[in-house]
């Protein structure tokens, strides 16, 4: 298990159990009682500090390296029943974005998301989960199939962002991007977003628009990272912490500027701590919208999307 910084506390307990136990093993001395004092200090740290997060801190819980990106997400929801397909039909295809067909319980998905990678050679692979033109391009193909066989969609978010490099600023990233988004808001069957990790930026709203779109409880959702609005706004990466505040980033905050649709909990320390509870949570939350959707005319479907996203952002002066 690796700890960010702000977990070092509760990596000092856990060494301080486990020895505890190992002695308790290799000589005839009773440390129960020892052990059940350092476990119960430990479970209390866990509260104090999972409880008690900042912004900043949500932000690092989702890049952790262990928690579960979106190939993990599809394998638990879906089983053997996935089928991966490729390509955008017109340059090739993009490894940092998926999608395909899949079962949950008893409906089937045509699911999308972006995929980072678990290790070096995997997330050079992938491209660190973000993608190209292609990618988009890829997306909005699928989801146009599923439209045409009336399959729902499910869109797992999880990139720090569209590929900013030259070469998909040549292939039209923007464009891209502008019509995923033009496209998904008038598309004629349910789509439910999950934010599974890092949502940033036009890279996660490009299969970010949904009926539903709910966020975990340890991910982000914002146009900019807490890093590049340090760096414009200070000229430095040192105010980060101060930036994911400003941006009101986290799920809790996203619920309360009503821009999400629900937060699906996660077990104390975040997902990587316990996967299976994590990933039951998330379908649950997944059918849950589908039953909410399921019964409504395509108007209908349209009408509330299109009426959604045009209430975001009103304010008055």
């Amino acid at each position: 298990m690796e700890y960010l910084d702000f977990e070092l506390p509760i990596k000092e307990l856990e060494d301080q159990l486990d020895k505890c136990q190992v002695i308790g093993q290799e000589s005839n001395v009773d440390v129960t009682t020892t052990c059940e004092q350092i476990n119960k200090k430990l479970e209390e740290t866990k509260k104090q500090i999972y409880q008690n997060l900042t912004a900043w801190q949500r932000v690092q819980l989702s890049r952790h390296p262990s928690r579960p990106y979106t190939l993990e997400h599809i394998k638990a929801l879906c089983g053997d029943t996935f089928l991966e397909l490729f390509g955008d039909r017109g340059f090739k295809d993009d490894k940092a974005m998926i999608g395909g067909l899949g079962r949950i319980g008893d409906q089937s998905f045509m699911i999308v998301g972006q995929q980072k990678g678990i290790n070096t050679k995997m997330r050079q692979f992938r491209n660190f989960g973000m993608a190209n033109p292609e990618g988009y391009r890829k997306a909005l193909r699928l989801m146009k199939m599923a439209e045409k066989f009336g399959i729902p969609v499910l869109t797992l978010i999880d990139t720090p962002g569209a590929y900013p490099g030259l070469e998909a600023e040549e292939r039209g990233q923007g464009e891209a991007i502008a019509r995923n988004i033009f496209e998904m808001i008038r598309l004629k069957v349910p789509i439910i977003t999950v934010i599974v990790g890092e949502g940033a930026s036009g890279g996660a709203l490009g299969i970010g628009v949904g009926d539903r779109v709910y966020m975990m409880e340890n991910t982000w959702y914002s146009v900019i990272s807490p890093e590049s609005c340090s760096s414009i706004l200070w000229k430095s990466w040192e105010y980060k912490e101060q930036a994911a505040e400003a941006l009101k980033l986290t799920s809790k905050d996203m619920l309360t500027q009503k821009l999400v649709d629900g937060v699906i909990p996660e077990p104390l320390g975040g997902a990587h701590y316990d996967k299976p509870t994590a990933f039951k949570s998330v379908k649950e939350y997944i059918l849950k919208g589908f039953r909410e959707l399921k019964d409504l005319s395509t108007a209908e479907l349209v009408a509330q999307r299109m009426d959604k996203y045009s209430k975001m952002g009103e304010f008055k002066e």
